[in-house]
């Protein structure tokens, strides 16, 4: 009996979802950010993080948020929520706004720390685009742990998220076949949907690369730049070891407080953006923020840091896959070696002209070309 088959009964149809967060939510928010208490001005010669002056600047227009003017906006997107193997899955759905030829079912597939959000743009970019010879029906959902979606039972591994998408996708929507576009923790499930499901998948296109199971050195441009990668994990992995190792204990005082819960957050933002915090515009971050703290889910967004060791190495990737490599200093001299022993159908590698690890909010309109001319050059 396949996957698909043996979990339908788990599934279940769509429901439409309204996103309202209570007043007193909002108004317990407010209060916390105005008794913020803010570490005194610092300067010990070398980067120690996200707080001080800064982060008061940035709680000062947290607070001058509109959050109503917000919902309403996203009120404009038709939202849902699904059982998918047995618990509750949220996505966004904009589907075609013209008929075409061909239309492609797709998945934007976001990371941390981020939310569904950061992908509306993209998808509103895409179906800008639409044209007679095709056209995307586009699938935005919040990855398990995240905001509106919830975690599955046992360890939150790539490849659960892998099968959590791709039931959504064949037996919620009940697509035959669908492709994907993302990267971090969202682009590494596509991996998985493209090693275990390939004949589902149209093709993969993503921001950050697979790399094989054996990702020992096999020349030397491949050991410089795994050298690189492990001194860039060394100076920028405070953070992931932390939720790594004792996630609850940070957890706890990033859910108590709004001020060091926005730190946590704008400060991979400031280091992953192509261009740090100037790159994006402050209520795309107050709208991540805002979320992770109404749905109280800091801690269940760490879950795939803390399971890491229970990720079985992925087989090859056996979809058409296309890398458009985010400009982020990790990337630097990403050797094409590494992806092809990686993925068996490399249709091609190449870094974007902007945008880094939130490159379709930082840059949805030229992301939007990319992805529609892989897909357009890809058979159904």
């Amino acid at each position: 009996m396949s996957e698909t088959r043996a979990t339908t009964d788990a599934a279940s149809r769509p429901e439409p979802f309204h996103l309202h967060l209570p007043d007193e939510v909002l108004a317990d928010l407010r209060q916390r950010l105005e008794r913020t208490r803010y570490l005194p001005p610092t300067d010990v010669g070398r980067p120690a993080g996200l707080g001080g002056p800064r982060l008061k600047e940035l709680v000062d227009s947290w607070l001058a948020f509109d959050w109503r003017a917000e919902e309403a906006r996203l009120a404009g997107y038709e939202q849902f929520a699904a059982t998918v193997r047995g618990h509750r899955i949220h996505f966004v759905r904009v589907r075609p706004a013209r008929s075409a030829e061909r239309v492609v079912p797709l998945l934007l597939l976001h990371g941390w720390p981020s939310a569904f959000t950061e992908y509306l743009p993209l998808a509103d970019a895409l179906a800008a685009l639409a044209a007679d010879d095709l056209a995307f029906d586009i699938v935005v959902p919040s990855l398990p742990g995240f905001v509106f979606s919830e975690l599955p039972e046992g360890p939150l591994t790539r490849a659960a998220i892998a099968e959590d998408l791709h039931e959504l996708m064949t037996v919620v929507l009940g697509f035959d076949r669908y492709g994907a576009f993302g990267g971090d923790i969202g682009g590494a499930a596509a991996g998985w949907l493209g090693a275990l499901h390939p004949e589902a998948i149209v093709g993969l296109q993503l921001i950050h690369p697979p790399f094989p199971a054996d990702d020992s050195p096999q020349d030397d441009r491949e050991a410089a730049y795994l050298d690189a990668l492990a001194e860039y994990d060394e100076e920028d992995g405070g953070y992931s070891a932390m939720m790594g190792t004792r996630p609850d204990t940070i957890a706890a005082a990033l859910a108590d407080s709004p001020a060091g819960l926005l730190a946590w957050i704008a400060d991979k933002w400031d280091d992953w953006a192509d261009g740090g915090l100037a790159a994006v515009e402050p209520a795309d971050l107050f709208r991540v923020a805002t979320l992770y703290w109404a749905t109280g889910t800091i801690a269940t967004s760490f879950r795939q840091y803390f399971d890491w060791s229970f990720n079985e190495p992925r087989a090859a990737v056996a979809a058409p896959t296309a890398l458009l490599l985010s400009r982020e200093p990790w990337l630097e001299g990403f050797p094409r070696s590494l992806a092809e022993r990686a993925v068996t159908d490399l249709r091609s590698v190449e870094v974007a002209g902007a945008g880094g690890h939130f490159m379709a909010l930082e840059e949805p309109e030229r992301t939007a070309e990319a992805v529609r001319g892989f897909f357009a050059g890809l058979a159904d």
